[in-house]
């Protein structure tokens, strides 16, 4: 089937050639007459399958010309980049028509994204923390909202963004089309679903966690921290074959800390980015990689849920993820637009239930490789003390609590006095005023 073949106007065939596709995927195809038929949609689909050009294309279809300043399409994401993307891709999209799409999200001012989203919007896409604080402040009004499309689920609610998520949908007109795609969904969505969604369309692509059949697994066994740390320096040499490296650290001091040990060496075809960078840092990085500027990059879980990254030759796991479906998400990064990819990862010892977990997940096991012969094995026990908690999620991180001896304290020596009776506090007055007289 090609775009021509569905109910598509001039405007957005237009903006789809700009863009250089011919094709709709399975995804794009299945879920363009039923999300313009108005009803509930959920879909899930491997990463790298289009599922933004699913929702944006029927969404901006039905999209009139509007002057009204309060936003019409909702769309919830769990990262700022994924904020980026998208409103980067709508834009494409609606190159050709008169729509106002913009993106809010945290770590910036939230005064200067105010006074844009005053000015009007009919496309916002957001974040769920900064897309509550401006609901709280009165810059927003959920009220006008006709669509929302709720992105990559699953991260939202392990980034810990559950209360926003529930709060705003509490806060959105009952009438409303609901839209919900992601690679992967976990048992706990389907209780959002029950609650929020009225009688949803179901899509499955393909089956759920199942990794994609153009990506190569591979997987070494390294007996400690800094033997992996060798593993990756000697693999990075090969620059002809590892052309466009991405790797997966599993904290975010794990990844400054192969930044700092691999710069001597790879300076300037070197990044890195994780939550601790500041906004343009993260922006900067990205965009080198995608151009080509760097050949390596460095992250943590950050860019591992719907960032596109194309032409990616290998993905890196320099350790295991806890969570079996961010195993997919992160090897997801490479193979994308029918092309082949391989995906490399690093286990240690004390990794063992992370992969037992995760071929469990994709119903597969990992071919094990055997470690390179010029391999330097370290001995040494200088394990990355930050491994656990792993990736790149605040509410990983063991709450401090107050371990304070309670609200009774003792009572000083002049809080002891004991009222005997005698005279008031007038009558004691009087009887000084009366000596001094």
């Amino acid at each position: 089937m090609e775009f021509q073949e569905l109910n598509i106007n001039k405007p957005l065939l237009n903006a789809i050639a700009d863009m250089g596709f011919n094709h709709p995927t399975p995804i794009q195809e299945k879920a363009f007459p039923i999300i313009m038929s108005g009803r509930d949609v959920v879909g899930v689909a491997q990463t790298g399958t289009g599922k933004t050009l699913a929702y944006l294309l029927p969404l901006l279809r039905q999209l009139p010309f509007s002057e009204q300043r309060q936003p019409r399409i909702l769309i919830m994401v769990p990262t700022r980049e994924l904020v980026l993307q998208v409103v980067e891709e709508a834009r494409k999209l609606a190159a050709y028509m008169s729509v106002r799409i913009d993106g809010v999200y945290g770590g910036t001012n939230i005064n200067t994204q105010s006074e844009r989203i005053y000015q009007g919007v009919d496309l916002l896409v957001a974040t769920p923390g900064r897309l509550f604080d401006l609901v709280m402040r009165g810059t927003l009004r959920l009220k006008t909202i006709q669509k929302l499309v709720i992105d990559e689920v699953d991260e939202m609610l392990s980034l810990g963004f559950r209360p926003q998520l529930l709060s705003i949908l509490e806060l959105l007109p009952e009438k409303r089309q609901n839209l919900m795609f992601s690679a992967t969904l976990a048992d706990e969505v389907e209780s959002i679903i029950i609650e929020f969604f009225n009688d949803p369309a179901w899509i499955d692509i393909e089956y759920r966690g199942t990794p994609l059949t153009q990506i190569s697994q591979k997987l070494f066994l390294v007996p400690n921290f800094a033997t992996k740390y060798n593993l990756l320096s000697l693999l990075l040499e090969e620059d002809e074959i590892f052309e466009k490296v991405l790797v997966f650290a599993p904290s975010k001091k794990t990844a400054d800390k192969l930044f700092n040990k691999l710069t001597h060496k790879y300076k300037d075809q070197l990044g890195v980015i994780h939550s601790n960078k500041s906004q343009n840092q993260r922006i900067n990085n990205l965009e080198d990689f995608k151009a080509g500027n760097i050949r390596i990059l460095i992250s943590t879980d950050l860019v591992a849920r719907g960032v596109d990254i194309f032409e990616v030759s290998h993905v890196i796991n320099f350790g295991l993820p806890e969570i079996p479906g961010a195993y997919i998400h992160r090897i997801g990064r490479t193979g994308r637009a029918d092309k082949k990819g391989i995906a490399i990862s690093f286990m240690s010892h004390n990794e063992k239930d992370e992969l037992k977990a995760i071929q469990q997940y994709i119903q597969q096991e990992i071919p094990v490789e055997k470690l390179p012969l010029d391999l330097v094995i370290s001995d040494t026990t200088d394990d990355d003390p930050d491994e656990k908690p792993k990736g790149d999620k605040a509410y990983l991180k063991p709450v401090k609590i107050n371990q304070g001896g309670g609200a009774f304290h003792e009572k000083k020596k002049k809080n002891l006095k004991v009222n005997l009776g005698g005279p008031g506090r007038k009558k004691r007055m009087a009887l000084k005023k009366g000596k001094k007289k």
